[in-house]
């Protein structure tokens, strides 16, 4: 049987070339050698206060701004301790938020803590203050805070610390470990899905090795440009650069080794079967990733900085797993040989060569033939269903209730109800009102004139 042209094979040509591999494997040891150390040093180029940053534009960002340059200690995170007891507070109730307010003096902004205030049913009691000190120090009081309030009280009273000092820190302990969680449930996905679908015990290992690899060399590269060309990065970004190198890579990885199987029953020489693999699934490959890497630069046009950072983290995230497994990877795999599929080794088969793959595919098969005969009717179709699956985006609801950001209550959640029962709404966060102090007067009068103001 005759062999068609494009299967012939092409030797010498990176990566598929019997001394070339060599040269792509020692490159790749530079590469991560370099990449390694730089990608390990990610996360202190994190700049996490940008998660909860607004645009630049928006009102309550340029309130934000004319506060800290008027009044000192205005971003300053505040801790907000409630006391309750169903019934009412007890005298023994009232010596304990006492001490403990003469305590927090220590840690408060001007050395002072506001008198407690009650609740309209006599049944709570509640410290707000703003904390002294930068980022560290503020965290440190809020833990020492934290446990003040939980000690020494009497039988029956209910106590809670809430404020955005101690949504920060549970958001803060909520992210500590998760980028070695993420790895570790990503890795131990793949390797499931690569043994289930390969059936050996040695495969998944390559492809396993090659999109860590790629994971690496994406850290590094974020890392130089968050280091030196600004490249906003924080735990979000980091955490979903993770997933999306595995996710992307596997996917690649799965296209090309399943091509790189069926020429090694059509090619006697595995570097022959691999450059006919390469040149038939690398267009398919180099699509996805150009798809997926614009789609993601698409981001760039938010208007929150840590949803506009994650655009170009994930775009150089998908064009390291690209790169590691179009060259990387097909080294690997040419290095090993076939005893890497055992126990289901596709031997060489003469009666092979010139066997229509079409033919062991006959579903997608046509499904190629009818897209190659009506192409223009295919990406027509294709953009009406997307377009009618975007339709529900006009309603789409974004954010969630600071409740339902975490999967167990922690604490500051648990102070949220607990002010929540006793005190009118925003309590423990009332709104902020900015304005020149000529205006005051007429201000608070228009405020009060709102209905819901309490």
């Amino acid at each position: 049987m005759t062999r068609s042209i494009d299967d012939r094979p092409r030797r010498g040509g990176l990566p598929a070339g019997r001394r070339t591999k060599f040269l792509l494997l020692a490159l790749w040891l530079v590469l991560v050698a370099v990449a390694a150390p730089l990608g390990a040093k990610l996360t202190e180029v994190q700049d996490n206060e940008a998660l909860g940053a607004l645009p630049a534009g928006a009102e309550a960002a340029r309130a934000v701004e004319r506060a800290s340059a008027a009044f000192a200690g205005s971003d300053a995170l505040v801790a907000v301790a409630v006391y309750a007891r169903p019934g009412g507070l007890t005298d023994a109730d009232r010596a304990k938020v006492e001490a403990d307010r003469a305590a927090f003096a220590g840690f408060a902004l001007d050395g002072g803590v506001p008198p407690a205030v009650p609740s309209p049913d006599g049944a709570a009691l509640l410290l707000s203050f703003p904390l002294a000190g930068d980022n560290e120090r503020q965290s440190d009081a809020t833990t020492k805070i934290k446990e003040r309030v939980a000690a020494g009280n009497p039988a029956g009273l209910s106590t809670g610390l809430t404020g955005s000092a101690v949504g920060f820190t549970d958001v803060m302990e909520a992210f500590e470990g998760l980028d070695v969680t993420l790895l570790l449930v990503t890795g131990g996905v793949v390797v499931l899905l690569l043994l289930l679908i390969y059936r050996s015990p040695t495969l998944w290992l390559v492809p396993l090795l090659a999109v860590v690899v790629a994971s690496q060399l994406a850290s590094a590269g974020i890392y130089l440009l968050a280091r030196y060309a600004d490249l906003p990065v924080d735990l979000q970004s980091q955490s979903i650069l993770t997933v999306l190198v595995f996710g992307v890579g596997i996917d690649y990885a799965l296209l090309l080794i399943a091509r790189y199987r069926e020429e090694l029953r059509r090619h006697r020489d595995r570097h022959d079967a691999m450059a006919v693999a390469l040149r038939q699934s690398y267009p398919a490959i180099l699509a996805s990733a150009a798809t997926v890497g614009l789609g993601l630069l698409c981001l760039l046009a938010a208007d929150m900085p840590a949803t506009r950072g994650l655009g170009p983290v994930a775009a150089l995230g998908v064009l390291a797993a690209l790169a590691a497994m179009t060259t990387l990877l097909p080294a690997l795999l040419l290095l090993c040989g076939r005893w890497l599929f055992w126990p289901f080794v596709p031997r060489y088969a003469p009666d092979a060569v010139g066997h229509d793959v079409a033919a062991d595919h006959r579903g997608w098969a046509r499904v190629a033939r009818l897209v190659g005969r009506r192409p223009r009717a295919a990406w027509l179709g294709t953009v009406a269903a997307l377009g009618a699956l975007m339709l529900g985006m006009g309603g789409l609801s974004l954010g969630l209730p600071a409740e339902d950001n975490f999967t167990t209550e922690v604490g500051s959640i648990t102070g949220q109800r607990i002010v929540a029962r006793h005190y009118p709404g925003g309590a423990s966060a009332p709104a902020e009102i900015l304005a020149a102090a000529g205006a005051a007067d007429a201000v608070v009068a228009a405020a009060r004139g709102v209905p819901g103001v309490a």
